[in-house]
């Protein structure tokens, strides 16, 4: 895909009609991944904002995500939450993937808890496993796909931001603590990102393990560098959606459902987490 430069301009369009449709300012932001929409419905006095109506927003072609934005009420703050996210091998730019982060920053918001349904490269990890990210691989951005590539508007961010602490150490001490106390057992570990849309191979991931990756998918890592880059704090979470110690066979399917059957604990966890924001 051709770069493609987006402007302030073209990130305040977009945060200017959204702003117009709610009385709401969010001060939290959660990205919802694969199969992970239904999170969206414990929100109070919501508006849902499709997509389709913000200028400039990337629509999800994928089964699983929804495609709107809804903002409103939970546990006592501000949320804005995306049911659903685009991705990269959907045709669009690192650029055009990443701007809902970007408007995020513009209404608000300071906080980014980003979740994905993830491929367990970790030999222990289980379908059904929640991992906490604390670091991730960009494998796609060592291969020029930055979503920072291009000219940069210091209004948004420094050129060079510092990566070495992405995923902000207090909020993955929070979930630790909100995950004891509700029993929910949490795993840790590296997340990498590939440019999918197919599958590892076997091949695949043999070299993933080799590098250090517990879990792998197509998401997410774009967001958390632009995230970085406008100075919010971000907490990520995978769900893992399968196992690829076995090599066995995966399907879309088998991801969604895999969604649905963790909702339970993953809910019970960002509402913990969420509650104790500042």
């Amino acid at each position: 895909m051709a770069d493609e430069f987006l402007t302030r301009a073209d990130f305040e369009r977009a945060a200017q009609y959204i702003a117009s449709r709610t009385q709401h300012h969010p001060t939290i932001g959660i990205v919802l991944g694969s199969g992970l929409n239904a999170l969206a419905d414990r929100i109070a006095r919501a508006d849902v904002i499709p997509y389709t109506d913000i200028p400039g927003f990337p629509v999800s072609t994928v089964a699983g995500h929804t495609g709107a934005l809804v903002i409103g009420e939970w546990v006592g703050k501000t949320v804005l939450v995306m049911r659903g996210r685009a991705h990269y091998y959907e045709g669009y730019s690192m650029q055009r993937i990443t701007l809902p982060i970007r408007v995020m920053r513009l209404l608000g918001v300071h906080t980014l808890i980003v979740t994905n349904a993830a491929g367990g490269v970790n030999e222990t990890f289980r379908a059904g496993d929640v991992m906490l990210i604390t670091d991730h691989i960009n494998f796609v951005g060592m291969a020029g796909a930055n979503p920072l590539r291009g000219p940069n508007d210091e209004t948004l961010g420094p050129r060079f931001p510092d990566m070495s602490h992405a995923y902000d150490p207090d909020l993955c001490d929070l979930a630790r603590a909100v995950a004891r106390e509700n029993g929910i057992t949490l795993r840790e570990g590296v997340y990498v990102m590939l440019a999918g849309p197919s599958y590892e191979s076997p091949a695949d991931v043999r070299v993933l393990r080799l590098f250090g990756a517990d879990a792998v998918g197509m998401s997410t890592v774009p967001e958390v560098i632009v995230a970085r880059h406008g100075g919010m704090r971000v907490l990520g979470l995978s769900l893992i959606s399968n196992s690829l110690a076995s090599h066995a066979q995966v399907d879309h399917a088998e991801v969604l459902a895999a969604g649905r059957a963790a909702i339970p604990r993953l809910t019970a966890l960002i509402q913990g987490i969420v509650e104790r924001i500042s």
